[in-house]
This record gives C-alpha cells, sequence and structure tokens, in this order.
C-alpha cells in the first residue's frame, strides 16, 4: 500500500480503535449537541432580556413563562430552519465567515416567522415592540458569538484528531490523486485522507491481459489496506471516460462496509455548485444552477416596485429641475434613449437623462472620457453626481432593469467584449442594474483595456453568485455615500 501519512490528519491507523470509534462519536453526536445548544441559548435570551428590559422600562420582572414561550418558539422556527438547510453539520464549522451569513440570514427568518405569527393569533400587542427588538438584537450576537466559538474548538478538536467529517481512502491514477490533494486540501475541510493507493501504470498498447492482472494486484493491496484503516468511504480517482476501470473498482468496493465515492472529474473544478440531481429514475450532474431561484426573482422584483415607484415619488421635484435645465443649456431632447441587452440578451431602450450634444446609438459609440468635448455644460455635473441615472427608474418600474446588477452597455461595446472576455455574457444571467458591485468598488466609467473590462466582469459575476436582499441594500447605500462609487464618473 502507497500510504501518505503527511494526508493522515486524525484517526492514524496507529491511534488504535478507540481514537478511530471516538471519531466516529463525535460525528454522531455533534449535529445533536449543537441543535439543542442553539435552543437553550435562544430560550435564555429570550427570558434574560424580557427581564431585563421589564426590569428597566416597568421595575417589574413580568412573567418568565411569557418570555420562555416565545424563546420556544424563536427556537424551534431556528433550529428547524438550519435542520432543513443540513446547517447543523461538522463541516459547516471548519470556517466562520460563511456559516456566520447564513446564522445572520435564519435569524432574520426567524424574526419574520415570530411577527408573521405574533398578527395571525393577535398576540402582538401583549409584547412591546422594543423588547422584541432587544431580544433580536442580543439573540443574534449571542449566536454570532457562539458559531465563532464552536468554530475555534472544532478547529483545535480537528488537529488534535478528535473530530473529523469523514475518514476517506484514495485510490486512483498519481496524476488524478495529486491533483485532488491539491485542489480541495481536504484536511482543511475537516476530511482526514487515512491512505492512499496509486494504480500500476501500464502502457496504453499492452495486452488486456496484462491490463487485467496489474489492476487485479492493485485491488487486492487497497482491499487489504482499507480492511486494516476501516475509512468511512473510498474515492475512485480516475478520468470518467476509464468506465470499465471504474466498474471493476467499484465491483470490488462492494464487498467492504464503506460508501463508495467516484471523485470530482477536474472539470468540476470549475463549477463550485455542482451537485447530483434526480427527477424520478433520472440522474444527472448539475453543473450550475438557476442564477437566482424563483422565490429569490420574487423577492427581487417585488424590492425593485416598492423601492423604485418611491424613489421616483421623492424625487419627481428633481426631475422636474433637471428637465428644465437641460432644455435651457442646449439644444435638444430631455432625455437620451439607447438600446442596451437586458435579461437573457433581449434588447431594451434604456432612459437617461441628455448629458452629451450627441445621441449614439448606432455601430459605433465613442466611450465617454474625462473632459470629453460632447458634454454639455450640465452634463459633466449630472453625471459627476449619478443624477443622469435617475431616469432608469422607469426602466425599473417596467420590469427591464433592476435597482442593482450588472451596468448594461451599449450594443456596439457587447459585441466586442462578448468576443475578448471569457465568461463576459453571463453578466446577462439577471437583469441589468441601475448601479451594481462593480461600480461601487471603483470598476466604472471607461473600460479602454481588457483588464478593466475583466475586473468589472469579475465583479459582476461576484454579485450574482451571492446575491442577497442585504446585499442590494448595501449597494444602494455605498452607491449614495461611498466616494468610490463616484470615481471615474465622466
Amino acid at each position: 500500500m502507497n500510504t501518505l501519512p503527511s494526508y493522515t490528519l486524525a484517526s492514524r491507523p496507529q491511534s488504535g480503535r478507540f481514537l478511530r470509534a471516538w471519531a466516529v462519536l463525535s460525528r454522531g453526536t455533534f449535529s445533536g449537541a449543537i441543535f439543542l445548544l442553539d435552543v437553550a441559548l435562544i430560550v435564555a435570551t429570550s427570558c434574560a432580556t424580557g427581564i431585563a428590559y421589564g426590569v428597566a422600562a416597568y421595575g417589574d420582572p413580568g412573567e418568565m413563562s411569557s418570555f420562555a414561550r416565545i424563546g420556544v418558539l424563536a427556537a424551534s422556527i431556528f433550529t428547524i430552519s438550519n435542520v432543513f438547510r443540513g446547517e447543523y453539520r461538522l463541516p459547516n464549522f471548519f470556517a466562520f465567515r460563511p456559516h456566520a451569513r447564513r446564522t445572520v440570514q435564519l435569524w432574520n427568518v426567524t424574526l419574520i416567522g415570530l411577527l408573521m405569527l405574533a398578527f395571525l393569533t393577535r398576540q402582538n400587542l401583549e409584547y412591546s415592540r422594543a423588547w422584541i427588538l432587544l431580544f433580536y438584537a442580543v439573540a443574534l450576537a449571542a449566536l454570532i458569538v457562539e458559531r465563532f466559538l464552536i468554530v475555534r474548538i472544532t478547529a483545535h478538536a480537528r488537529s488534535a484528531g478528535l473530530v473529523s467529517a469523514q475518514r476517506i481512502f484514495l485510490i486512483g491514477t498519481g496524476a488524478h490523486v495529486g491533483a485532488f490533494l491539491n485542489y480541495y486540501q481536504p484536511w482543511t475541510l475537516g476530511i482526514n485522507v487515512t491512505g492512499c493507493r496509486f494504480l500500476t501504470p501500464v502502457a496504453a498498447n499492452a495486452p488486456e491481459t496484462q491490463r487485467n492482472a496489474a489492476l487485479d494486484r492493485d485491488l487486492a493491496a487497497a482491499i487489504a489496506s482499507v480492511r486494516s484503516v476501516e475509512p468511512d468511504a473510498i474515492y475512485l480517482l480516475l478520468p470518467w471516460s476509464a468506465a470499465d476501470t471504474i466498474a471493476r473498482c467499484a465491483e470490488a468496493f462492494l464487498a467492504l462496509p464503506v460508501e463508495i465515492h467516484l471523485g470530482p472529474e477536474q472539470i468540476l473544478h470549475k463549477f463550485e455548485d455542482a451537485e447530483l440531481s434526480k427527477l424520478g429514475p433520472l440522474a444527472s450532474l448539475k453543473l450550475t444552477r438557476l442564477p437566482l431561484s424563483r422565490f429569490e426573482v420574487v423577492q427581487k422584483r417585488l424590492f425593485d416596485l416598492v423601492f423604485a415607484a418611491l424613489a421616483l415619488i421623492a424625487l419627481t421635484p428633481l426631475l422636474f429641475i433637471v428637465a428644465i435645465l437641460i432644455r435651457l443649456d442646449s439644444a435638444g431632447p430631455v432625455f437620451f434613449v439607447q438600446r442596451r441587452y437586458g435579461f437573457n440578451q433581449q434588447p431594451f431602450r434604456i432612459i437617461k437623462f441628455r448629458t452629451m450634444t450627441t445621441l449614439d446609438d448606432g455601430a459605433v459609440v465613442p466611450q465617454a472620457v474625462r473632459n470629453d468635448p460632447r458634454l454639455t455644460r450640465i452634463g459633466g455635473w449630472l453625471r459627476r453626481w449619478n443624477i443622469d441615472e435617475i431616469p432608469q427608474l422607469f426602466n425599473v418600474l417596467t420590469g427591464d432593469m433592476s435597482l442593482v446588477g450588472p451596468r448594461p452597455h451599449a450594443l456596439a461595446h457587447e459585441r466586442e467584449y462578448e468576443q475578448r472576455i471569457s465568461l463576459y455574457a453571463r453578466r446577462h444571467n439577471v437583469k441589468p442594474g441601475i448601479t451594481g458591485w462593480a461600480q461601487i468598488n471603483g470598476f466604472r466609467g471607461p473600460t479602454d483595456t481588457d483588464e478593466k473590462m475583466r475586473k468589472r466582469v469579475e465583479y459582476d459575476l461576484f454579485y450574482i453568485d451571492n446575491w442577497s436582499l442585504w446585499l442590494d441594500l448595501k449597494i444602494i447605500a455605498r452607491t449614495v455615500l461611498s466616494p468610490t462609487a463616484y470615481r471615474n464618473a465622466y
């Protein structure tokens, strides 16, 4: 057997059956322990904040049982949501930031659920709104601290070999095993590699009997090794085109009480969200998901409609003032209309305040540059403060655009960059936005080099892959308040 001690991070063969049994037991009890800890923490926080608020506001601690009921209800919503999303699985506790982000999301869902239940059962008048906000804030802070401590404890336990998400044995070609270890670094995921067997290289033109004999020897040695180290799973790290070899390996390992996994092909390195999908008996490997789920699309659309309508009502006086100034400043229309690509590369006409003496919308559209001679006197000021973008709120109401998303470019520029920038067209998988993640990070203005456009596309794709209502709110706030969002505004 080709064992790799440097990859054996826990439950080593020499550690004996006791430590291996403890690792299995820790995985089995971990989820239950964190589940109970969450329940206890939320209920305790509810009671503590309720009593503290009652004493501070009324001089009376109130009835602890009423606060405990709210705590139990909140804990039920929060923990059940975590269970359904698989948040209590051990691998989730090897990194703090992504887990903390999901905790914030689920606690927000819990608050919304509590408010809905209180409204439907007419219990909303029995509890102070100030206390509800206090409970929400304190419990959220407590859950974040709890998650941080659990992640730290889990990391130390993993280093000591006391906790492991899974113990695996690798078998495959040297190139595929090396690529798997270098790319995924399984020890950072809490996965302990207990051993490895490299398949003996055989010339492609060798007789079939010679290839089969070498494979039989390798499998016999691997089976003996697996029985010795007792892993949870075997990973077959072979090119997927080697169907016969994979089938023979799987058949040989069926005699062992372990899971059998077909390791990832290198193409999956490009698709982080790839997963096995089943529709009845039909199994397929889903490489990508929808950019936004149907529920997320509805969320984003409602958010756009409400905020765009409110913004238009609030900014109506400004719209009239700017329109008058444009007409007084130079001859021409108030609005500039240009063709752009929207969702799924469907063309639409974007509306902006006119800031130039020209109305380019043909095969060649020169980009605006600093001190552009085409700018009107008021045009530079409108661009400097993003006021020329306000009419796009009408595009949002009609459904052609969103408040936040990748900024649309003139069709002439779209066709050019699709040929030059990898994955550029993927920006159209969501609706274009008035502002975006790239713009608030300083990547706006002219894209006179491929590198500038690549960075813009990189930030746009990050937005698509990490969308949330909270991210939209953050981008809108920074669009208005952050100096970076006004950089290169000319």
